[in-house]
């Protein structure tokens, strides 16, 4: 093995380049057709060579309905907060409510 794909090699799969991938799968007798793959192929491909497990992803935590659940609960109590004129935890839930919608785009 060169140099240059030991270094490679210290860096985690999922990381590298495409380029990078490629060079790991033309030294691996197994995998055939590196040039006509994708990331996520090459990474697959490499992967079962080596007798790595493919972990899953991020579980998702919510679901929309729920998220916009909450985002309702919120904003009846932002308005509360404005009507004692309690402008600090107005605040407070006008970040929380932004942070559920951002969350809702993701987990949709």
């Amino acid at each position: 093995m060169t140099e240059e794909t030991l270094e490679d090699l210290k860096k985690p799969l999922d990381k590298m380049t495409v380029k990078e991938l490629r060079e790991v799968a033309l030294e691996l007798p197994e995998i055939t057709g590196v040039h006509g793959m994708n990331k996520a192929e090459l990474l697959a491909a490499i992967k079962k060579a080596k007798g790595i497990e493919d972990t899953p992803g991020k579980k998702v935590s919510a679901t929309v309905a729920s998220v916009k659940i909450q985002i309702k609960n919120f904003k009846k109590l932002r308005e509360t907060a404005l009507k004692e004129k309690n402008a600090k935890m107005a605040a407070i839930y006008r970040r929380r409510i932004s942070r559920l919608k951002k969350k809702s785009r993701r987990v949709a």
